[in-house]
C-alpha cells in the first residue's frame, strides 16, 4: 500500500499535466463547437450566397444551424432577440426601417454586393411600345390590357406580406393613387412570376416588380421582351438606366445594398466573424449566372450546394482571403 502511495505522489506532476491538457482540449472543443444560428431570406435567389457565406463560417472553425428560411420582417425581429445570429440577405435601404424597429440590436456589416439590388416595375415592350407608356400613370388608360380576372384593373406581381419591398410598394400606391388602376399581386412570387411568364408566351401583356439579380430578368430578357417603367415617388430619384423607357428614369427605388445584418452582441462576441463579413463580397455577374441555373431547373438544394462549391473551387484564393 505504502509502495503504492509513494508512485502515485510521485506521479502528481504527471496528473496535473494530464488535467490541465484535458481541460485546455475541453475550452478547445467547446470553442470548436461554437454554434451559428443563419437565417435566409425565402427568395431562392438569396440562397446561393447563404450557402457561399456558411461554408466560410464553416471553415473558421464553426458549427453552422441552418440557414433558416425567413421572411425579412420575421428575420429582424428574431436576430434582436437573439433567436438568431445572422443572415447575408439584408437590401439596405429598403431594410432600413426593420433595422430601427431593431433598436440597436441588429446592423448590418459588410456588402455582398455594393449598390448591387435594383428594383422597379417591368412591363412589356410590346405593350410599352404600343400604348406608348412611360410611367407606372400611363396605365390607367389601358388598364384593361392587363386585367386578368375581370375587375377592370391591371394585374401586377406584387410582394408577399413580409418582404421589405412590399411596404416601400404601398408607399407608391398610396401616393401615386395606383390602388385606382392597378391589383398587386401578393401570392408566392415564384408562382406568380411563372404565371407572368407562361402569359407572356401566349402574347399577353405582363406587369411585374422584380429585382437584381434574379432569374425573371434572365427568362424575359431586359430590352427585348421587358422594360423598366417610371415610378414618379417623391421617395427616389431618378437615375441613367438601361432598358428602361427613359433614358433616365425614376424606378421608385433607391438602387440597394445588399448586406450581411447580424445581432449586435453575437458580433461583439464573435469579432472573427464581423471580419470576414466585412471583408467578403460576390460579384453581381457571379450571382446572376447562378440565379440562371436555378431559373433552368437547378434548384434543389442539392444543387445550390454544388454552385456554391464550384464557386469556392473557381475564386479559391479569394475565399481563403475571407478566412485569413
Amino acid at each position: 500500500m505504502l509502495q503504492k502511495l509513494r508512485k502515485l505522489g510521485g506521479n502528481m506532476k504527471y496528473l496535473k499535466y494530464l488535467v490541465s491538457i484535458i481541460t485546455a482540449m475541453s475550452i478547445s472543443s467547446i470553442a470548436f463547437a461554437n454554434e451559428i444560428k443563419m437565417g435566409r431570406a425565402d427568395w431562392d435567389t438569396g440562397y446561393f450566397q447563404a450557402e457561399v457565406y456558411k461554408q466560410a463560417l464553416e471553415k473558421m472553425g464553426y458549427k453552422v444551424s441552418g440557414p433558416k428560411t425567413m421572411k425579412p420582417q420575421v428575420f429582424y425581429v428574431a436576430a434582436a432577440t437573439g433567436d438568431v445570429d445572422l443572415w447575408v440577405n439584408g437590401w439596405f435601404g429598403t431594410h432600413d426601417g426593420y433595422i430601427s424597429e431593431s433598436k440597436g440590436k441588429v446592423k448590418p456589416v459588410g456588402n455582398v454586393m455594393k449598390k448591387g439590388g435594383l428594383q422597379g416595375y417591368l412591363i412589356d415592350k410590346k405593350s410599352a411600345d404600343k400604348f406608348k407608356i412611360k410611367t407606372v400613370l400611363d396605365i390607367k388608360k389601358h388598364a384593361k390590357n392587363w386585367d386578368s380576372n375581370g375587375d377592370g384593373k391591371a394585374d401586377m406581381v406584387a410582394c408577399p406580406p413580409g418582404w421589405g419591398c412590399e411596404k416601400v410598394i404601398q408607399k407608391h400606391f398610396d401616393e401615386l393613387g395606383l390602388g385606382e388602376f392597378i391589383n398587386p399581386v401578393k401570392a408566392d412570387y415564384s408562382a406568380s412570376m411563372a404565371d407572368v411568364i407562361s402569359k407572356y408566351k401566349n402574347g399577353k401583356s405582363v406587369l411585374f416588380y422584380t429585382w437584381t439579380p434574379n432569374w425573371t430578368v434572365g427568362t424575359l430578357k431586359l430590352g427585348k421582351d421587358v422594360v423598366w417603367i417610371e415610378v414618379p415617388y417623391s421617395g427616389s430619384k431618378a437615375a441613367k438606366v438601361p432598358n428602361a423607357t427613359k433614358s433616365k428614369v425614376n424606378l421608385g427605388f433607391g438602387a440597394d445594398d445588399i448586406r450581411p445584418a447580424a445581432n449586435v452582441d453575437f458580433l461583439k462576441a464573435n469579432p472573427k466573424v464581423e471580419k470576414m463579413l466585412k471583408k467578403a463580397s460576390i460579384p453581381l455577374a457571379d450571382i446572376a449566372a447562378q440565379n440562371l441555373k436555378m431559373n433552368k431547373g437547378e434548384k434543389s438544394e442539392k444543387a445550390i450546394k454544388k454552385h456554391a462549391n464550384e464557386w469556392i473551387k473557381a475564386n479559391q484564393s479569394t475565399f481563403d482571403s475571407w478566412i485569413k
